[in-house]
């Protein structure tokens, strides 16, 4: 396979197209490198520099609206299938939900410039039903940023960026051997480390069966649901009882803590109840003995048959852990970070 700067000096404006559309469409491949050198070759006359920005700028938007589409269609569910080849997608999920509550469409500015996050910005787009007209305007100011920012780079240090190729030529296959290494090195820490950490989850987690034994027969564990704000505005319901409070609140030492004596279920709405499973190991570390990640989160209770209630609109950093019923003091009550239907 022809190095990148020889398919751009072969193809031009094709290889900047199709190399965009798959870089923010989800595919791990480096971007920046491309544009870089779409820049550069404009620079030297061998490329268009608008045409170059516009190219890479209509295939980002076409990636945007493919996963927003998608989104829209499948919901929540293609945010798992589009990281089903990451090393850690569960925490890339949950990270990139965070940041689209926070943000909501200017998240799609942001995205861009995040490694393998476009994709499931957009996607979320969708599935919050952002309005079109909102979403394609942010969708194209993000691609114009990108896209433009470092083909432009590119352009203006043309010279600089023919030396370093130039130099790198000599060196090339030592090079490449050292970032293949690296690479290799790098995913089979990451491999071992999931893969420690999967094996950990099912030691641990409990099923919705064996909750709702325990729930019945009036020995209810305390019951914590860590779904982030995005999760409750797209499903906004619970098991009975649980408590809503997110992760961040749970590690802060001002919040009242749950007696360490407690049974403590955890769930969440990650692959393989990952938040779930991370909040038990640090509760344990933090003198928890008892301690469950519920097993397939609150759609596992459901497809095991189980009622769910309405959330109650509470504000997750007030709740009293010490209410059996999980909810919070009358005065705490908040405008609805959390929707009741």
């Amino acid at each position: 396979m022809a190095p990148t700067p020889d398919l751009l000096a072969r193809y031009g404006t094709a290889v900047v197209f199709a190399w965009a559309f798959a870089v923010q469409a989800g595919v791990p491949a480096p971007a920046v490198p491309m544009l870089l050198g779409a820049g550069a070759l404009s620079g030297s006359g061998h490329m268009n520099l608008a045409v170059s920005i516009l190219a890479a700028m209509t295939a980002t938007v076409g990636a945007d609206v493919l996963w927003y589409a998608l989104g829209r269609s499948h919901g929540l569910r293609v945010l798992e299938t589009l990281c089903r080849f990451s090393l850690d997608p569960d925490l890339l999920i949950r990270h990139a939900k965070e940041r689209f509550a926070a943000h909501r469409a200017r998240y799609l500015i942001i995205a861009k410039f995040l490694p393998g996050v476009n994709p499931l910005a957009a996607g979320l787009a969708g599935v919050v039903g952002l309005r079109v007209d909102y979403f394609l305007f942010y969708a194209a100011v993000g691609a114009l940023l990108w896209a433009g920012a470092w083909i432009i780079v590119g352009y203006l240090f043309t010279d600089v960026i023919a030396l370093i190729a130039t130099t790198n030529a000599r060196f090339r296959i030592p090079f490449l051997i050292a970032i293949v290494a690296a690479l290799i090195l790098y995913v089979a820490i990451k491999y071992v480390r999931r893969r420690r950490f999967l094996r950990h989850l099912l030691e641990a987690r409990m099923e919705p069966v064996e909750l709702k034994r325990r729930l019945d027969a009036g020995e209810p564990p305390v019951i914590v649901d860590l779904r982030t704000k995005l999760d409750l505005e797209t499903d906004p319901y619970r098991i009975p009882g649980s408590l809503w409070i997110t992760p961040e609140v749970l590690r802060d030492p001002n919040h009242p803590r749950i007696p360490e004596g407690s049974e403590i279920v955890f769930y969440c709405a990650e692959p393989r109840e990952a938040t779930s499973a991370r909040m038990a190991r640090w509760a344990s570390s933090h003198g928890y003995k008892d301690l469950h990640p519920l097993s397939g989160g609150l759609d596992g209770w459901r497809r095991a048959g189980f009622t769910v209630e309405g959330l109650p609109e509470v504000d997750p950093s007030r709740v009293d852990v010490r209410r059996p019923d999980g909810a919070a003091a009358p005065a705490r009550k908040t405008d609805g970070e959390a929707r009741s239907t």
